[in-house]
């Protein structure tokens, strides 16, 4: 008996004495973690066996999901703003509410709102156990023309790029980082860039581009540059297929 209570009267100054700051600035942190592309920061702020719940797509489950979830809005260099409207907490138990805003440079790209619920650890550090969040943009039908989608702020058009490569890692490896092939897509007509590998064949790689200006992506391509890029990162040019989005 003697044990147990210093130990309850250590769970109680732990979780009694908790507050929304704490939250606060975990959360905090997390705005930091992803606007600085820095994915192993980001991560730790979730438990081991987190929920990530985001729109269109099924829930993705622990660290893995994390990466899975924000590892291609880190990649194409996204940034985002988030506002609390709500926190509590209840004990090791608590939960947040607010609004989110993505950009891309300064282009919006997406905003709406969300709710996490956060856990403590025993020594009291605060993670994400649920992270739920939905946009409030307007769903564009994939059959409305081109201009309209423009109007209502829905994104650019898609070129989809296939090919094999040398070795699948090290041609990952060009696409991480500030000094990336992001870097130079971006500067030759393309908005943001998502890459691709195939689970059975690492070396069956893909680019998926959404596009400010195709002639400038392709000039890049022909350019000495492109072709130094493309054989410097290993890539097949003869295997290469494009394709182009259909409206």
């Amino acid at each position: 008996m003697t044990r147990i209570i210093p130990a309850l009267g250590l769970l109680l100054f732990a979780f009694g004495c908790a507050n929304p700051n704490d939250i606060a600035e975990r959360a905090g942190q997390w705005e930091t973690a992803l606007n600085a592309g820095d994915m192993d920061a980001l991560v730790d702020l979730y438990t081991d066996d987190a929920r990530l719940m985001a729109p269109n797509i099924e829930t993705l489950e622990g660290h893995d999901g994390v990466r899975n979830g924000f590892g291609p809005m880190i990649e194409a260099g996204m940034t985002a703003s988030l506002q609390t409207s709500h926190i509590s907490i209840s004990n090791r138990f608590g939960h947040r509410v607010g609004t989110y805003e993505l950009r891309d440079g300064d282009d919006v790209v997406d905003k709406g709102k969300f709710v996490e619920t956060w856990i403590a650890d025993s020594d009291g550090t605060w993670r994400i156990s649920n992270d739920i969040y939905n946009s409030d943009m307007p769903v564009i039908p994939p059959h409305e023309p081109k201009r309209e989608r423009k109007r209502k702020g829905m994104g650019h058009p898609h070129v989809m790029i296939l090919h094999e490569v040398e070795d699948g890692e090290h041609w990952l490896n060009a696409w991480r980082g500030e000094d990336s092939r992001h870097a130079l897509f971006k500067a030759n007509g393309a908005k943001h860039v998502h890459t691709f590998q195939h689970p059975e064949d690492p070396n069956l790689t893909g680019l998926v581009v959404a596009l400010e200006d195709m002639e400038a992506l392709q000039a890049m391509l022909d350019s000495d540059e492109g072709q130094a890029a493309a054989a410097e990162d290993g890539v097949d040019m003869a295997s290469m297929q494009v394709l182009m989005e259909v409206k």
